[in-house]
């Protein structure tokens, strides 16, 4: 009786983490968690950093907003539906898929850290609040499986992502970062994705600068950042993205001169004669006959 009314004490500080320290963390070396079940108005949860393998007696805090359950030994985030769940933290687990999430008042969900290959189960008639989603350092091969339109942050950097494909219906994402995965073409990006400000694409193995021609049809760009790709050796890289994308305010974290936007401005307005006169060669054979006056 006495060690089940201390362990009582220990799950009870849980609750009361958050209210009084902000987001600390107590390290508890806590392997089972049952007796939260009792504990259903709890509203601000940290198990953070113990060894935890299930979280199923969390489904019963229906009065639960933020939930921080890091650097456990879970292999899963699936709970019941938690009505009022805005903010949940499951980092550096040993999760292996993004099934069973389905709270509709979750704003934010972070991720980072686990096994996850592949992105199923994120229901957006279920998640219909959900906008940032975290998945940074997992082993994505694919970035299908994200069709949340409500999303405005993703984090995907640091997986093994060679493309982008099946994002076109986030028409509401501002912020993308894909840094340092293995991504070669920039095919995948949509006009669909009229939002997005801000696309971080370091680290990645984009040879060629004509890929970056599949990036003008995204009209509210303005931030892009492309370091340590191979395309960025070649002399005259600033210039070609800037001649591709004309809104574009800020490369590799340098703000864009007057002088070479004015630059790539007259650069753009002579390609667009060229392909003018190239499109209509009877006008150039014309223009080239002599006068009869």
């Amino acid at each position: 009786m006495i060690l089940k009314k201390k362990m009582m004490r220990r799950i009870q500080r849980i609750g009361r983490t958050t209210e009084k320290r902000g987001k600390n963390t107590l390290r508890k070396d806590l392997t089972d968690i049952s007796l939260l079940r009792s504990y259903i108005h709890l509203r601000y949860v940290d198990v953070s950093e113990n060894h935890l393998t299930d979280l199923s007696p969390l489904s019963h805090l229906t009065h639960l907003l933020w939930l921080k359950a890091d650097g456990n030994r879970l292999r899963s985030a699936r709970l019941n539906e938690l009505p009022y769940l805005q903010i949940a933290s499951f980092a550096y687990n040993q999760i292996t898929d993004t099934e069973g999430i389905s709270h509709p008042r979750l704003g934010s969900l972070d991720l980072k850290g686990n096994r996850i290959h592949l992105v199923t189960g994120l229901d957006p008639q279920k998640l219909i609040s959900l906008h940032t989603l975290e998945l940074r350092g997992n082993q994505l091969e694919s970035t299908l499986g994200i069709n949340l339109p409500k999303l405005k942050n993703l984090y995907l950097a640091q997986n093994l992502l060679k493309k982008v494909e099946g994002l076109e219906n986030l028409s509401n994402l501002t912020t993308l970062h894909l840094r340092d995965n293995h991504i070669e073409t920039l095919s995948g990006f949509s006009g669909e994705m009229k939002s997005l400000q801000y696309l971080n694409l370091r680290g990645n193995m984009v040879t060629d600068l004509g890929e970056l021609a599949k990036l003008r049809d995204l009209p509210k760009l303005r931030a892009l950042v492309l370091l340590d790709n191979p395309c960025t050796d070649e002399t005259d890289y600033r210039q070609e993205a800037l001649v591709q994308m004309a809104h574009l305010e800020r490369l590799d974290k340098d703000f864009c001169e007057e002088e070479e936007r004015a630059e790539a401005s007259e650069i753009r307005q002579r390609l667009k004669e060229d392909q003018e006169q190239e499109a209509d060669p009877e006008h150039d054979e014309e223009s080239d006959q002599p006068s009869s006056h």
